[in-house]
C-alpha cells in the first residue's frame, strides 16, 4: 500500500508542476533567461531529460515525505496538506531562495520555482494523507 501512495503522490506532484509551469511558462522562461520562438516554446527544447528527472525527483520527494509522515503519525488529508505546505514553505523554498541568491538569479524566478515547491509539496502531502 505504501508504494501505491508514493506513486499516486508523485504523479499528483508531477501533474501539479505541469499545470503550474504551463500557466507560468512565459514569465518563467523570461525570468530563467530561456529563449523561445514565436510559438512560445523554448528554442532547442524537446529533450525528455527534464521530464525524466522531474519524475524521479517526485518519487524521491513523495517517498521521503511518506516516511516522515509515517514516523510523525500524520494520517489525515488535512494534516498531510498542512505538513506538505510546511515542508515546501520552510525547507524547500528557503533552500531554493538561498541557491538562487548566490547564483544571482531573479527574484521572480525564485517566486515561480519556490511557489511550485510549496504547492507541489502541499499536493503530495494531501495525497499521502488520503492513503
Amino acid at each position: 500500500m505504501g508504494f501505491v501512495a508514493v506513486l499516486a503522490a508523485a504523479l499528483a506532484g508531477f501533474f501539479m508542476g505541469a499545470i503550474w509551469y504551463m500557466s507560468l511558462s512565459r514569465p518563467w522562461m523570461d525570468a530563467a533567461g530561456i529563449e523561445y520562438g514565436e510559438d512560445g516554446k523554448p528554442k532547442g527544447g524537446g529533450s525528455p531529460m527534464p521530464f525524466l528527472v522531474a519524475g524521479i525527483t517526485m518519487l524521491c520527494v513523495a517517498g521521503m515525505m511518506r516516511h516522515i509522515f509515517m514516523m510523525s503519525g500524520i494520517e489525515s488529508p488535512g494534516a498531510g496538506l498542512v505538513s506538505g505546505l510546511g515542508i515546501g514553505l520552510f525547507i524547500v523554498l528557503p533552500w531554493t531562495a538561498m541557491n538562487y541568491a548566490y547564483a544571482m538569479r531573479p527574484a521572480k524566478l525564485t517566486l515561480i520555482d519556490g511557489g511550485y515547491a510549496v504547492t507541489g509539496c502541499a499536493v503530495i502531502g494531501l495525497v499521502l494523507g488520503l492513503f
